[in-house]
C-alpha cells in the first residue's frame, strides 16, 4: 500500500505542476499562433522548434530518466556517497562536452538540418527563415541536455516539484519574449520566440543547481569516457531513447510527410497545434503517474521483487486509462469547440481551426496508447531486457512511415492533413499492445483479466459521455457568433459537465479506480487489498 501511495501523492503533486504547465503552455502557444497563425513564418518557426522540443519531450515524458535513473540508483543503493556523488559529477562534464560539439554542428549545418525535414519537392524559400531560426534555437539542447540530468538525480531522490517545474519556467519566458513589450525589439516576432526558448532553457538548468547542490553534488570538473557508470548509461541510452521515446521520434515522420507538396500550407503548424491541445485536455496525469513510477520500479527490480514491480505496472495501467480514455473521446468530440476556444484569434482564423481539428481526431485516437507506452518500456527496462522494446519500436516506426505513404498516395482527399496523425496513433498502438503481450509472456500473469474488465467499464462511460458531449455542443452552436465571455463560460460549462458526468457514471458502475484513488488517500484497508490484489 505504502508504494502505491505513494506513487498517487507523486504523481499528485507532479500533475500539479504540470496542470500549471499545460495551462501556461496554451498560453504560450495562444501567443504564437495569434501572432504567426498558420503562415509561411508558422511553419517555420515550428520546424526549426522540432528537434529541441524532441528531446524536451523525450526528457519530460520520463525518456532521459528511464536511462539515468537505474544506474543511479544502483549506486546510490551498493556504493559509498563519494563515488555516488563522483559518477554525477563526470557524467555531468562529460554530457555536457559531447552536447557542446553537437550544438556546434548542429549550428554550422542548420540548412542541412532543417532541409531533413522537408519534402525534396518543397523548394520553398521561406525556409531560410527556418534555418535562421534554428541557428537561434539550437543551442537550447546544451542547455536542455544539463537539466535533464539535474532532472534524473533529484528524482532519484523523490523529489518531483521543483524538476516538474522547470517547464513553467520556460513557458513563462517564452510568453513574456511574445509580448509587444519585447517583439518588436527583433527583426521579428519569431525570432523574439527564438530567443525566448533559448532563454528559457538556460534558466530551467539554473534553477536546479540549489537543489543539486543541497543533496550533495558538487559539479567538480572531471571528464571521463570509461567511467563503469557512465558506460552503463550510454550502452543503453540509444535503445532506451529509441524504445520510449517511439512517439516522439514518429512526430518527426508527421512533420517530414506534412511538409508534402499536397498538403495545405499550415499543415505542420496545425499538426503541432493539435499535438498540444491533445497534452493540455490529458492534464499529465499519465506522465506524472509514469514519471513517480519509474523509480520505484527500478528500486522494485534492484532487489529482484518482480511480483511488485507487475503490480506496479498493473495499477499504473489502470489509472492512467481511467484518465486517458474519457480524455480522447472528449478531444474526438469536441475537437472544433476546443480550437475555436483556444486559439482562434488573431492571425489563427477559422480556416486554421478546420485544418487543426482533423489532426487532433486522429491523434486522439492513440491517446491512451501513447500513455501507456510510457508505463510499459520502463517495466521492460527494469527486468534488464532493453533489446524488445528496441525491436518493437523499429517495427513500430517503419509501421508509421508505411501508413504514412499509403494515407498521403492513396486515401489523400479522406484522411488530408490528418493523415499523418492517424499513422502515429496506429503505430502507437500497435507499439503498445506488443509490448504488452511479450510481456505478459516472458513474465507471467500482470492481471490482464482485471484491466480488461477496467478498460470496458471505463470506455462505457467515456462514450456515454461522449453521446452528451455531441447534444451538448449541438445545442451551443448559437454561441458562434456571441461575445467572446459567452462562449468561454459555455465551454466551461461543458467540459465540467461532461467530467461530472463521466465521474458519476465511473461511481454508479462501480469502477474500482475511483475506489482505489479515494481508499488510498483516505488510508482505507480495503483499498489496500484491492491493490494487491491487482
Amino acid at each position: 500500500m505504502s508504494e502505491k501511495k505513494q506513487i498517487l501523492k507523486s504523481a499528485s503533486i507532479i500533475s500539479l505542476v504540470t496542470f500549471a504547465s499545460r495551462i501556461l503552455g496554451y498560453v504560450r502557444d495562444q501567443r504564437i499562433t495569434l501572432l504567426l497563425g498558420t503562415t509561411l513564418s508558422a511553419d517555420s518557426f515550428v520546424l526549426a522548434y522540432r528537434i529541441p522540443n524532441l528531446f524536451r519531450r523525450l526528457i519530460g515524458d520520463g525518456t532521459f530518466s528511464a536511462t539515468f535513473i537505474p544506474v543511479f540508483t544502483t549506486y546510490m543503493r551498493d556504493r559509498t556517497t563519494d563515488e555516488l556523488w563522483q559518477f554525477a559529477n563526470r557524467f555531468f562534464w562529460t554530457v555536457a562536452l559531447v552536447l557542446a560539439v553537437v550544438v556546434l554542428f548542429g549550428v554550422i549545418f542548420s540548412p542541412h538540418v532543417i532541409h531533413t525535414f522537408t519534402s525534396p519537392q518543397d523548394k520553398v524559400e521561406g525556409w531560410d527563415e527556418a534555418i535562421a531560426l534554428n541557428r537561434i534555437i539550437f543551442p537550447y539542447l546544451f542547455f536542455l541536455g544539463l537539466a535533464a540530468i539535474g532532472i534524473g538525480i533529484l528524482n532519484s531522490f523523490h523529489y518531483f516539484a521543483l524538476p516538474s517545474a522547470t517547464s513553467v519556467l520556460l513557458n513563462v519566458v517564452i510568453i513574456i519574449f511574445s509580448t509587444a513589450a519585447v517583439w518588436p525589439y527583433f527583426r521579428t516576432p519569431a525570432t523574439s520566440l527564438a530567443v525566448g526558448v533559448l532563454v528559457g532553457g538556460a534558466l530551467q538548468f539554473l534553477m536546479l543547481v540549489p537543489q543539486l547542490v543541497r543533496r550533495g553534488m558538487r559539479f567538480d570538473f572531471g571528464l571521463s569516457f570509461t567511467h563503469p557508470g557512465i558506460r552503463d548509461v550510454a550502452r543503453v541510452l540509444f535503445p532506451r531513447f529509441f524504445g520510449l521515446g517511439i512517439s516522439q521520434i514518429n512526430f518527426f515522420v508527421d512533420t517530414y510527410f506534412a511538409n508534402s507538396v499536397l498538403m495545405p500550407r499550415g499543415s505542420l503548424t496545425a499538426l503541432y497545434v493539435a499535438d498540444r491541445v491533445m497534452e493540455l485536455m490529458l492534464g499529465g496525469y499519465a506522465i506524472a503517474v509514469a514519471t513517480a513510477i519509474l523509480p520505484i520500479m527500478s528500486h522494485q527490480a534492484a532487489a529482484n521483487n518482480y511480483e511488485g514491480l507487475k503490480k506496479t505496472l498493473t495499477f499504473a495501467v489502470r489509472i492512467v486509462a481511467y484518465i486517458t480514455v474519457p480524455a480522447a473521446i472528449g478531444l474526438m468530440t469536441l475537437r472544433e469547440p476546443i480550437i475555436r476556444m483556444l486559439f482562434q484569434h488573431g492571425q489563427f482564423v477559422a480556416e486554421s481551426t478546420r485544418l487543426t481539428a482533423r489532426p487532433l481526431l486522429y491523434y486522439a485516437i492513440g491517446l491512451p496508447a501513447l500513455a501507456c507506452v510510457k508505463l510499459i518500456v520502463p517495466a521492460f527496462y527494469s527486468a534488464n531486457d532493453t533489446k524488445t522494446p528496441v525491436i518493437v519500436a523499429l517495427i513500430s516506426f517503419f509501421l508509421n512511415i508505411f501508413l504514412n505513404i499509403v494515407f498521403l498516395q492513396f486515401f489523400f482527399k479522406r484522411f488530408q492533413n490528418g493523415g499523418p496523425a492517424l499513422a502515429t496513433a496506429l503505430a502507437t498502438l500497435f507499439d503498445f499492445l506488443i509490448l504488452f503481450a511479450v510481456f505478459r509472456l516472458r513474465y507471467g500473469p500482470l492481471g490482464s483479466l482485471a484491466i480488461l474488465r477496467s478498460i470496458g467499464k471505463i470506455s462505457v462511460c467515456s462514450l456515454i459521455m461522449g453521446a452528451g458531449c455531441l447534444v451538448a455542443n449541438h445545442y451551443a452552436n448559437y454561441t458562434l457568433n456571441s461575445a467572446f465571455f459567452i462562449q468561454l463560460v459555455v465551454f466551461i460549462a461543458m467540459i465540467l459537465g461532461a467530467t461530472l458526468v463521466y465521474i458519476g457514471l465511473t461511481w454508479l458502475f462501480k469502477c474500482p479506480e475511483i475506489e482505489e484513488v479515494y481508499g488510498i488517500a483516505m488510508r482505507r484497508p480495503g483499498a489496500a487489498e484491492g491493490l494487491a490484489g491487482s
